[in-house]
């Protein structure tokens, strides 16, 4: 099994999560060896939900899975990146394509996408 260093950052290690195709990154999660291995082992991600404190696959709820293309490591063994390919119509809860959807404006933040799907029909 891939030895990753998930006990330098208190168990959870990132995930920067990046469209396969076309490379925008999509969202930020944070994955324990749990997580780290269902995904792996499914080539579905899965991740650690902090504020619930429980593993969570993306898209159990709305559908919006996330296919895992390649997982890359980074040199220091504590940070992953997971190219996908992001099923439906976002990745971020809010309706979004990205999770990154507002671009900092002087001292304000400006919404710069569309919603591409209602998440109030989507997570009922």
């Amino acid at each position: 099994m891939i030895q990753l260093d998930f006990e330098k950052s208190g168990g959870l290690i990132p995930a920067v999560v990046q469209d396969a195709v076309t490379g925008e990154i999509l969202m930020l999660a944070y994955m324990n060896q749990a997580a780290f291995e269902k995904t792996v082992e499914t080539k579905k991600a899965t991740y650690f939900s902090r504020s619930r404190n429980m593993l969570w696959t993306k898209g159990e709820s709305s559908g919006h899975v996330q296919h895992v293309k390649e997982i890359r490591v980074d040199c220091d063994l504590d940070t992953v990146v997971l190219k996908v390919a992001q099923a439906g119509h976002g990745a971020c809860h809010k309706g979004y394509k990205s999770c990154f959807y507002r671009a900092v404006d002087g001292n304000e933040l400006k919404i710069v996408e569309f919603q591409t799907f209602d998440p109030e029909k989507v997570y009922e």
